[in-house]
């Protein structure tokens, strides 16, 4: 189960348990305790207003890319982590940076490449001499790892066991080094990128990895409009500079927040019939789902889609969540936890289409959808 539905803190030495009531996510009604206070709508109008000054410091830099900056801070308020892919050039570097400097936040950049080693991104202890004692002990030397902000660039170029030091820093927070775990700051972000071309000579992540990740954004080409504005502002002498808008302390506390907003046992309905159709065996899955793919998505899709609709509430200025929050996200939550088959490939069929083919046929009025079949099985199982 991912970290972000954790509470408990690792004790060293000890193994951590997980919560037994974060491994499903079922709907029931939103208690007193997920009340928003007077001072969490204050700080809710202060998001509202960060986002914007957010925005406006980007825009100083970055052209465009405004959805793609948008499903980042969606992911960060939520905790979460994404893949961003896109050929080279599309600034993802400089936009990563440049939002770390928004954010008062540590950036570190790890360029993957075949012989990189799990040491090289973790850290590794070397022995130093104790020159008051004369004695020889072991010191922790941190890698960039230990950083807010984690730009893993290219991870589909370095092996597995490298892929997979990553995952015990998303998950957990820490990183251990022979018998001793090193906790890692809070906000702690990992941005990995994928180059969707020159295949050769990679390592794709395997299915279960990419489901730690909340998010996987597709960084397209920009406008006509875009790209002209890029070629005349990036090739004269001036540069613009970047102010803070929000501290790390701030956006912890704003990661507190996105938690206790309420969501209706309608949108959890509708979020579950959505994430629940993709699976084959599910009663109720509709006949294009079981044509095309070979793989649904698990309960971690739902779990994100419900604290990125939160998140997205309060950027839009809202204090719950609506079924159009749960729309927005389900491409860059679900387009990496479904498997297509070959029959999909073989009709061009992506997993993009087959998600927007499935907002299509789930209505989103709650008398509609109590109304169909389909979903009073799926909801019955």
């Amino acid at each position: 189960m991912s970290d972000e539905t954790r509470e408990g803190k690792p004790v060293e030495g000890k193994p951590v348990k997980e919560p037994k009531e974060v491994r499903t996510v079922t709907p029931v009604k939103a208690s007193s305790s997920d009340e928003l206070t007077d001072k969490d709508l204050q700080a809710a109008e202060k998001l509202k207003a960060a986002y914007k000054s957010l925005s406006n410091q980007l825009a100083r830099v970055i052209v465009g890319q405004d959805q793609v900056i948008e499903e980042l801070l969606i992911a960060l308020f939520s905790r979460g982590h994404c893949i961003l892919e896109g050929v080279p050039g599309l600034a993802k570097t400089l936009m990563i940076s440049s939002l770390s400097k928004c954010l008062s936040l540590d950036f570190s950049r790890i360029q993957f490449t075949p012989d990189l080693m799990p040491s090289d991104i973790t850290g590794t202890e070397v022995i130093e001499e104790n020159r008051s004692t004369g004695n020889r002990e072991f010191k922790f030397i941190a890698g960039p790892l230990f950083a807010n902000m984690i730009l893993a660039d290219e991870i589909n170029r370095t092996p597995p066991k490298t892929q997979a030091a990553l995952l015990e820093a998303m998950q957990e927070r820490q990183v251990t080094v022979g018998r001793i775990r090193h906790k890692l700051s809070d906000p702690f972000f990992v941005l990995a990128t994928q180059n969707p071309i020159e295949q050769e000579g990679t390592y794709p992540l395997p299915e279960a990895q990419q489901d730690r990740f909340m998010f996987k954004i597709f960084v397209n080409y920009p406008s006509f409009k875009e790209e002209f504005d890029i070629a005349r502002r990036t090739t004269t002498s001036t540069q613009e500079e970047i102010k803070p808008v929000l501290s790390g302390e701030q956006i912890l506390d704003l990661q507190r927040l996105v938690r206790r907003v309420p969501v209706t046992d309608h949108v959890l309905h509708y979020t579950l019939a959505l994430v629940r159709q993709t699976r084959l065996s599910e009663p109720g899955a509709p006949k294009f789902i079981k044509e095309w793919l070979s793989w649904g998505a698990g309960p971690r899709a739902t779990q994100y889609l419900i604290l990125g609709g939160k998140a997205r509430a309060l950027l839009k200025g809202r204090t719950h969540v609506q079924t159009e929050d749960i729309q927005a996200l389900a491409l860059p939550v679900l387009r990496h936890r479904i498997l297509t088959n070959f029959t999909a490939a073989s009709e061009g069929v992506t997993t993009d289409k087959v998600i927007e083919r499935m907002l299509r046929d789930t209505p989103s009025k709650e008398s509609e959808l109590s109304r169909d079949e389909r979903f009073k099985k799926i909801f019955a199982s």
